[in-house]
């Protein structure tokens, strides 16, 4: 006797759900996240830094420019906007 096709699709929507849970879990979710550091030890150590958490609303434009900018900039992005207006107001 043969299968109908809704019991075809089920079989194969078990034998799926078998092999999703045998298998593995990813390395970003094993030991390589517990290198992540959480966001209250970041703001800590953002603190012992000496940094502030500064937001303001830029045109689009002035973003995109930055973030090119940034994208060759040692310190990334946040040591180049300090850089910027360390300039600009000296």
């Amino acid at each position: 006797m043969s299968m109908k096709k809704t019991d075809l699709v089920k079989n194969l929507a078990k034998k799926i759900d078998g092999q999703m849970k045998s298998a593995g879990v990813p390395g970003r979710f094993g030991q390589g996240s517990a290198a992540a550091v959480d966001k209250r030890e970041q703001r800590r150590l953002d603190a012992e830094a000496g940094l502030v958490p500064f937001a303001c609303k830029l045109p689009t434009v002035l973003v995109k420019q930055l973030q090119d900018r940034a994208a060759g900039h040692e310190g990334g992005l946040n040591a180049l906007v300090a850089a910027l207006l360390q300039r600009g107001l000296s």
